[in-house]
């Protein structure tokens, strides 16, 4: 079987530094990724912008659990993942006030703007 988006993004992608994390942000996350009868597991520290990736089983702050096809195409940026949360496609069981750190650590889609600059646009600054 070959690695799906998800599974690629998350061993190469969020594994490290990430300043977009706000520094007080620590916790732990766990992604159920179902496929089929099988399920697979990352576990995701948080702490101080660094974040550390593993295949772990283990209770944790926040669960997530979708299908691997949903976070295959969250991991490519053509899924957004709240938007997956309100379609009811992905459950999650714990601390929401890590949700949206963990938003963050996914790409959004490839059109996407960052409202601040939707906003210095309109009124003609930068």
């Amino acid at each position: 079987m070959s690695a799906s988006a998800a599974e690629e993004y998350l061993a190469r992608q969020v594994a490290g530094r990430h300043p977009e994390l706000p520094e007080t942000t620590g916790g732990t996350i766990r992604l159920d990724l179902r496929e089929g009868a099988r399920t697979e597991h990352w576990y995701l520290t948080i702490d101080q912008q660094e974040v550390r990736v593993a295949r772990l089983a283990e209770e944790a702050d926040l669960v997530v659990r979708a299908d691997r096809e949903v976070f295959d195409r969250v991991a490519a940026g053509r899924l957004h993942m709240i938007a997956e949360l309100l379609r009811n496609d992905f459950t999650v069981q714990g601390d929401l006030r890590l949700l949206p750190s963990l938003r963050r650590l996914f790409p959004g889609p490839p059109d996407a703007r960052h409202p601040r600059e939707v906003g210095c646009a309109r009124v003609g600054t930068r």
